[in-house]
């Protein structure tokens, strides 16, 4: 639905959008309040289990879909069991399931990186911000697992770490301040999605990457990048929005502005200027499954785990593409 309001917005807008998403959002009785994190992780699935083959095959068990909050719960003690994010761990004493507790990237990557998935967080740093500081509840760049080294640097203000094939780790610096650094976040999140060759959709104004969705966390919320799109001006200068769904917003309330074409906007875009925060983080998946045996780990999951129904209010097909091809870098 979203690829469809995109074609008939602007006709000097090009949008460039991950593919199918369902959004899920925080319900009143059950999550208001701390449930952004795992409504995230939610939608990211959403995204994993119908586009690509790979990751439907190892997530969550092969059980086909996304897990309610209280399995996701089970299935990031079992990461931290497995050794994933030992140190954040500590955080909730090795356990979170039942629990009203926010989890973060950190968790994200940890859950995610136990089946596989190659994952990389990149923190974004205002000028005067040390890497004391904290994104939402804890410092940042907390994940450590078997497969996962560090390496850190004092002076930096964009952190990227990646975990590699060969379980070894990248980064990069990149200066960052006010507006112009709040561009560099922009431009990282265009260059993620307009990569390798990207699958046109209708017209050239909405493209479909084939890329996952970006889990993007500041404090005290998270949401989740579904794509970007950018206004060719007439003065020759580009303006760039972020396409986001946000679990704090109601799902009939989305479904039905897309449907009508009327609001969406203002639910879904999200320009330089709203980038308020001196922090934020971004995490995105490889497109390819790491060689890491998780039969074992399968085996002793309880099973009730596999049975759970999909929860968390009503979804909504944001992105009505089928899935496409695109291919993500070999170390994402």
């Amino acid at each position: 639905m979203l690829a469809k309001c995109l074609e008939l917005d602007s006709k000097n807008a090009v949008s460039i959008l991950s593919g199918y998403v369902d959004h899920f959002q925080s319900v009143e009785s059950e999550d208001v309040g701390w449930g952004c994190g795992w409504r995230n992780i939610q939608m990211l699935s959403s995204h994993l289990l119908k586009q690509r083959q790979e990751a439907r095959e190892v997530l969550y068990g092969g059980s086909g879909f996304v897990p309610d909050i209280a399995a996701l719960q089970r299935w990031l003690e079992l990461a931290w069991e497995r050794g994933f994010d030992t140190l954040g761990s500590n955080d909730f004493d090795q356990k979170i399931y039942g629990r009203r507790n926010w989890i973060g990237t950190t968790e994200c990557a940890a859950l995610f990186r136990s089946f596989a998935l190659r994952a990389r967080i990149v923190d974004f740093f205002g000028k005067d911000v040390s890497f004391d500081k904290t994104v939402g509840k804890r410092k940042v760049m907390q994940v450590y697992g078997p497969m996962d080294k560090f390496l850190l640097k004092g002076d930096s203000k964009i952190r990227d770490t990646v975990l590699s094939g060969d379980g070894s780790c990248k980064h990069s610096d990149i200066p960052f301040g006010n507006i112009e650094g709040h561009q560099v976040l922009i431009d990282w999140v265009w260059n993620y999605f307009s990569g390798n060759n990207p699958i046109q959709s209708g017209n050239r104004r909405v493209i479909l990457s084939g890329k996952s969705p970006l889990y993007f966390q500041h404090d005290g919320h998270s949401r989740t990048i579904i794509g970007i799109q950018v206004q060719h001006q007439i003065n020759g200068m580009q303006h760039y929005n972020l396409l986001i769904l946000d679990p704090a917003g109601k799902t009939r309330a989305l479904e039905k502005s897309l449907k009508e074409n009327v609001g969406w906007q203002k639910l879904i875009k999200r320009g330089v200027h709203t980038l308020k925060k001196d922090q934020y983080q971004g995490l995105r998946l490889g497109q390819k499954v790491m060689g890491v045996t998780l039969s074992l780990e399968i085996e002793r999951t309880p099973k009730k785990l596999f049975n759970r129904r999909m929860s968390g209010g009503k979804k909504n097909r944001c992105n009505s593409a089928t899935s496409s091809s695109g291919s993500e870098d070999e170390d994402a």
